[in-house]
């Protein structure tokens, strides 16, 4: 199941230790603005919804390679592509969108 998925499983994977707050303030790894930079608590509340939001990302793109599976032989693979494209992209931008309005309001 997870073979034919690696960016879900992987998105799924880094949002673990988001959620967990096991990712200390830094420059490379997690939410990372000024506010998010600025105060420990700002950081691992930011980073804990951003986590989940990316968890629920994933979740909505596994969901829909389960549902319109890639087959090499199809002759139809773009449409597919664009469905598999089209809701990692509106789910990846939806969670980043919620976790930077939730930021901006801490």
């Amino acid at each position: 199941m997870f073979s034919q998925r690696p960016p879900a499983v992987i998105i799924f994977c880094i949002s673990i230790p988001l959620i967990l707050g096991l990712i200390p303030r830094n420059r490379f790894y997690g939410v990372r603005n000024k506010k998010t930079l600025s105060d420990d608590d700002i950081w691992y509340r930011g980073n804990r919804l951003g986590g989940v939001a990316l968890m629920i990302a994933s979740l909505a793109y596994m969901i829909t390679a389960l549902i319109f599976p890639y087959h090499k032989e199809a002759a139809d693979n773009f449409s597919i592509w664009q469905i598999h494209f089209g809701v990692l992209l509106v789910s990846l931008t939806g969670s980043l969108a919620v976790t930077s309005i939730y930021i901006r309001r801490l």
